[in-house]
């Protein structure tokens, strides 16, 4: 039965820098996957490193009401037993909570033969299409009806030529879920190969799956007969080491990342770099210095430059929210092209409101002008990466803010809060 709790505001004091050192948590689009692909086989997998967050929560809910153990271990340690799998139907009232959860369709169909998965919850950050993981499945064998659900049935999977219409990180995990078990040979083309999408691979290599092309946009799977059980550590979550840097940088602070995988931060920190952040990078480890001036570098011939997301190894869009909450403290002007999701930005105004001086050009682009005095203000957070960036607007603002809806920061940062308290932060937790 779930425990109804009492809805929570963070307190920010704003204008203190940070001092010390803060770890990455497990990647979060990493986790979600890999715990869905634990259906995959009947032995024993244990998970480390996994992030103790609101949408991991929910896919281990999941993933047990299929008829599978799955339970916490340890702290950020997670055992899942598929031996008992039964059941095809994926919970509406758990699936309503993120999007993640049509993530179960490739395993329920590759072990089960049918999977009935009601439409996914998750960010309203514009819309986001299932069809490539139905065009993926449909071309692997499986026949799909869609009503209130989406009801799939196979009479056995088999290898095939996939194309991607968009390079969508959960059709290409859905798809290399459905196709390690199926027989012969499959090619996803234009596969996404963001970190989180290496991460699973790597991981249903480790059982024994048969994938080439890690890191590139075209993959080859050969079927096996079955996959073994394991011990599999989530990679550190690229994401919030972007929003750290970017935290660091607005605050004044002295910032030491640990747990960071250096090839997942090319583009990132060539766009921090665009905001006039500079860092030092070791191998596993990132600092931001403290006391830097940020100053927009412009394009060739004094043009304003511009941070535009993309599928990886582009700028991720995850990461475009932060970069609007950096970009309002740093001298000079900057476009900021969110190409993926046409609501991601309309958080701005939140910044605008706090002092930001930003313009809206439609629903994919602003324009930044900085830098900003921003006041502290009552502000809600309207989803993951936002409410972030207002979290950070707020830790470098003059005054107090008070941010609303934190259950949303909550499903993607693990205990935001207790770990900026730890570097200096003066936010605490309270019931509205």
């Amino acid at each position: 039965m779930s425990v109804t709790t009492a809805p929570e505001v963070l307190v920010i004091e704003g204008g203190n820098p940070l001092n010390g050192h803060i770890r990455a948590s497990g990647n979060k689009n990493g986790a979600l996957p890999i715990l869905a692909a634990c259906l995959l086989t009947d032995e024993p997998v244990t998970l480390s490193n996994v992030p103790r967050i609101r949408d991991v929560e929910t896919m281990i809910e999941l993933v047990a009401a299929t008829g599978a153990s799955a339970e916490w271990t340890g702290p950020n340690e997670v055992r899942v037993d598929a031996q008992g799998l039964s059941s095809y139907e994926v919970d509406v009232v758990l699936a309503e909570r993120i999007r993640a959860s049509f993530l179960l369709a490739g395993p329920l169909l590759a072990r089960l033969g049918r999977a009935s998965v009601p439409p996914p919850g998750g960010d309203v950050i514009g819309r986001r299409r299932l069809d490539p993981h139905i065009h993926a499945l449909e071309r692997l064998g499986a026949h799909i009806e869609i009503d209130t659900r989406y009801e799939m049935e196979t009479d056995g999977l088999r290898g095939a030529a996939i194309f991607l219409d968009e390079a969508s990180v959960m059709a290409t995990e859905n798809a290399v879920m459905a196709a390690v078990l199926a027989p012969g040979e499959t090619t996803i083309g234009n596969a996404a190969c963001e970190p989180h999408v290496q991460d699973l691979c790597r991981f249903l290599v480790s059982l024994g799956a048969e994938i080439e092309g890690i890191e590139s946009n075209v993959l080859r799977i050969r079927g096996v007969e079955s996959l073994r059980g394991g011990d599999w550590s989530i990679a550190p979550e690229h994401i919030e080491v972007g929003s750290f840097i970017g935290l660091a940088a607005v605050t004044n602070s002295d910032l030491t990342i640990e747990a960071v995988e250096p090839r997942d931060m090319v583009s990132i920190l060539t766009a921090f770099n665009r905001l006039g952040v500079e860092v030092e990078l070791g191998a596993d480890w990132l600092r931001v210095p403290p006391h830097q001036e940020l100053v927009i570098q412009n394009d060739l011939g004094d043009q304003v430059p511009k941070i535009e997301d993309g599928p990886w190894p582009a700028f991720p869009a995850d990461l475009t929210s932060i970069a609007v909450a950096v970009a309002t403290q740093a001298w000079g002007t900057l476009l900021v092209f969110e190409k993926m999701f046409e609501n991601r930005l309309f958080f701005v105004d939140k910044l605008v409101s706090m002092g930001a001086r930003i313009i809206v050009c439609d629903p994919h682009r602003v324009v930044v002008s900085g830098p900003s005095r921003l006041y502290g203000q009552r502000l809600t957070s309207p989803d993951i990466r936002a409410g972030m960036a207002i979290l950070i607007a707020a830790l470098c603002a003059n005054g107090r803010s008070v941010i609303g809806n934190v259950a949303e920061i909550d499903r993607g940062y693990e205990r935001i809060d207790d770990r900026l308290r730890a570097v200096g932060a003066q936010i605490e937790r309270i019931e509205a």
